[in-house]
């Protein structure tokens, strides 16, 4: 087998050199008639009505804009509610589908903006509707109002007082939009403790309190949160009646529990295993350890309890054992999922029994892992019995993204179980299983089909969550773990898949080397291989990208017809590329491949913004270079081609837009090579783009695992080595034994006579 390889290639970067261009109807937007523009001035002044004659709490509005579609960055309104010296999207405060129609996916985002703003926009409105009546006739359409190359209106744009380019902008904003109202919340029903979201606005919480002489509630800040509280049930309905515009997301203060499924004893003798050397420790939050097993010298156990929590005098520390016995010691438990990675390490932070608010958890999540920065993998088997929201991403799973982002570490997170005794229809998981940053493990059967108790994604219909699939046992098929009362048992569940992923990404960080961002995608890339383009759709929500192999060798070696290597680096501009990676050709100067390639990164995320999430996207493009210097693209991505038109939602269907995963495979036809362009070398492309106005000027890191099938079966790796060598990259191979032998000799401790 080959090995995997390291590139290292020298990327240059570009700025953004889109010109300006005249706005048109898009091909799916509506015509915007007279009585469309008077509907929204309607709006404009019921909602400025409304908050003249409500008690004032905040400085400005909060204004919903209903949109038609699935709304790209680039084509929100850009005139309408337009502050003075900003942008529309500079004061956007959230953004959700309306539930009007769910099947339709249409955006709809709050935007919070001054009264003499909203009354300028009603003013521009109007002017519209006397531009419309009087130049084009009661509507504009693509026919009279488009500017082609073949079609040019003769239409006068003198007398209304704006310029052209804002009559033309109004028009087009007026096309996607369907309505303006209030902001509106969808709240669960009949709980007793609530986490709500407030908009950012100028006033504080606790002034605003202050304000509704709320003071004598009982009410707490959420960690991460920052405009988020707990609320008790009194508390939110005082809220809904009073302010309910002010609040952007409610969701029930679940429990976070530890659930396993049934189990047979096994009476084992006692059980030997050697001491532990210098083995990585992976980082275990969970319900308590029991030191008495027989691999608790493996075991760095913490009881992170409270001294109400400690209370309980039926402490289980049944859940955290197993978890933690599978990533000591899942190999010799379980010989068929022997993976190769050997034993690892384990630093157990027990921080409840059986159940914990998610309040508490994230609290201590926070603390223990910034106060163990030497742990890169981190394994989470709790989760919650709720189904995700379908509009923002559960509080939990944001507050990990931001801990993966704030302290460089990777989660990995169990799908969570559908313990539902009788099912009716799928459920959807539960947090925080919509973390997007953590990979996110679902279980399936030793065929590689769900499990009985699978749950489903996407995420806030866009986001592959679960990422991936493993063996998590499931009715006459269980998985061995340890138990601390019974011995050797058998159990089933998400929480027992997770453990086995985790070990694999710690062998890839700590004993391979590799960076968090290169480790998730040969994880990732190593499931989808050259099947996923073949999976249904239902079978995704199930599986993610696929089953991760058993055996380690088969992420980190490939087979003797492929080429696989990982480069990675940082984004720093609009566009990031390596037009110069010089794949091997065959006699007949051809490419004899196939290709995929895998990307990763971990994006600052902003839960106020709802569905739109991830702060920045950055989209991937691989494949030979044709004459004019432009790359064909193994995914036929067009996204930022000069004249391409791709529509958000197929972007976003197609191309992956927006998530933190990219995935692109060729498919191979009739066996026939691809045709080479002058020096026939092949490009990598990586562009950069902001959700809102405001730039990050922060470089963000992203890793790209590629691999070419040599479609004649022969190995071509030396050529390939040879080649990037002439261009003066630096190649390595990534052996595990040299890598092995390497971290034992760091840690041996030498001593001085």
């Amino acid at each position: 087998m080959n090995n995997l390889l390291e590139v290292k290639l020298s990327f240059q970067t570009e700025s953004n050199k889109k010109a300006g261009f005249e706005k048109n109807l898009g091909a799916n937007d509506s015509a915007v008639s007279v009585e469309r523009v008077e509907g929204l001035i309607r709006n404009l002044r019921r909602i400025k009505r409304y908050y003249e004659t409500s008690e004032k709490y905040v400085k400005n509005l909060l204004i919903s804009a209903h949109y038609t579609k699935t709304i790209a960055k680039s084509a929100r309104i850009q005139e309408l509610l337009k502050p003075t010296g900003k942008t529309p999207n500079d004061i956007v405060v959230g953004a959700k589908f309306s539930q009007d129609h769910p099947e339709s996916l249409k955006h709809v985002i709050t935007y919070y903006v001054d009264p003499d703003t909203v009354e300028r926009t009603i003013e521009k409105l109007e002017i519209i509707k006397e531009f419309i009546q009087t130049r084009l006739g009661g509507e504009a359409n693509r026919m009279n109002f488009n500017i082609t190359e073949k079609n040019s209106p003769n239409i006068d744009y003198a007398g209304f007082g704006l310029r052209k380019a804002a009559i033309r902008s109004l028009i087009v904003d007026c096309s996607v939009l369907e309505r303006f109202a209030l902001p509106e919340v969808e709240a669960p029903s009949n709980k007793d403790g609530y986490i709500l979201t407030f908009y950012n606005t100028e006033i504080s919480i606790a002034r605003l309190f202050e304000k509704l002489n709320l003071d004598s509630y009982i009410y707490w800040y959420a960690p991460y949160g920052g405009n988020t509280i707990y609320a008790s049930k009194a508390l939110f309905e005082a809220l809904m009646e009073s302010v309910p515009y002010l609040i952007s997301m409610v969701s029930a203060d679940i429990s976070m529990m530890a659930k396993e499924g049934f189990f047979n004893a096994e009476e084992l003798p006692k059980i030997e295993i050697p001491d532990p050397v210098a083995e990585p420790t992976i980082g275990v939050i969970d319900t308590l350890f029991d030191e008495a097993v027989y691999f608790s010298k493996w075991v760095e156990n913490i009881d992170d309890l409270s001294l109400g929590e400690t209370s309980d005098s039926n402490i289980s520390r049944e859940h955290g054992t197993q978890v933690t016995s599978i990533i000591v010691d899942g190999p010799r438990l379980n010989p068929w999922l022997d993976d190769g990675c050997g034993r690892f390490r384990v630093r157990h932070f027990g921080v409840c029994n059986e159940k914990i608010s998610v309040l508490r958890l994230v609290k201590k999540i926070d603390k223990i892992v910034a106060g163990n920065p030497d742990i890169h993998v981190w394994n989470l088997s709790l989760g919650a019995e709720d189904e995700v929201s379908g509009n923002f991403i559960s509080f939990i799973a944001s507050a990990i993204d931001e801990i993966i982002a704030k302290y460089n570490v990777l989660f990995v997170i169990a799908g969570t179980n559908d313990n539902r005794n009788e099912k009716t229809g799928s459920l959807f998981v539960g947090p925080p299983a919509d973390s997007l940053n953590s990979i996110v493990v679902n279980s399936v059967r030793k065929d590689n089909t769900p499990a009985s108790y699978s749950r489903k994604g996407k995420i806030l219909s866009l986001f592959s969550k679960p990422d991936i699939a493993y063996y998590g046992g499931d009715e006459g098929e269980m998985i061995k773990v340890y138990s601390p009362t019974i011995g050797e048992t058998e159990s089933y569940g998400t929480s027992f898949a997770a453990p086995w992923i985790s070990r694999k990404a710690a062998f890839l960080i700590d004993v391979m080397g590799l960076p968090r961002e290169v480790a998730k995608a040969l994880i990732i890339d190593s499931a989808a291989g050259w099947g996923y383009r073949k999976l249904d759709a239902e079978t995704k929500n199930y599986v993610g990208y696929g089953v991760v192999p058993i055996d380690i060798e088969k992420i980190v070696k490939t087979q003797n017809n492929e080429i696989r290597f990982v480069i990675y680096g940082s984004a720093k501009a609009y566009r990031t590329y390596n037009y110069e990676i010089p794949a091997p050709k065959d006699d007949d100067k051809n490419y004899p491949y196939i290709a995929r390639a895998t990307m990763c990164y971990f994006p600052k995320c902003a839960r106020n913004q709802g569905v739109d999430y991830t702060s920045r996207e950055l989209s991937l493009k691989f494949g030979r270079m044709n004459p004019n210097g432009k790359i064909i693209d193994i995914n036929e991505n067009v996204q930022g081609n000069e004249g391409a038109l791709v529509d958000e939602r197929s972007a976003r269907r197609e191309f992956m837009k927006w998530e933190n995963t990219k995935f692109a495979s060729s498919v191979l036809k009739k066996n026939r090579p691809l045709k080479s362009y002058g020096e026939g070398l092949w490009g990598l492309s990586i562009s950069s783009v902001e959700r809102l106005d405001s730039k990050t000027k922060e470089e963000l890191k992203f890793g790209v695992v590629i691999t070419l099938r040599e479609i004649k079966g022969i190995n071509r790796i030396r050529d390939f080595i040879d080649a990037c060598i002439l261009r003066g990259y630096i190649v390595n191979e990534l052996d595990t034994d040299a890598r092995l032998e390497i971290k034992a000799k760091a840690e041996e401790h030498i001593d001085l006579q």
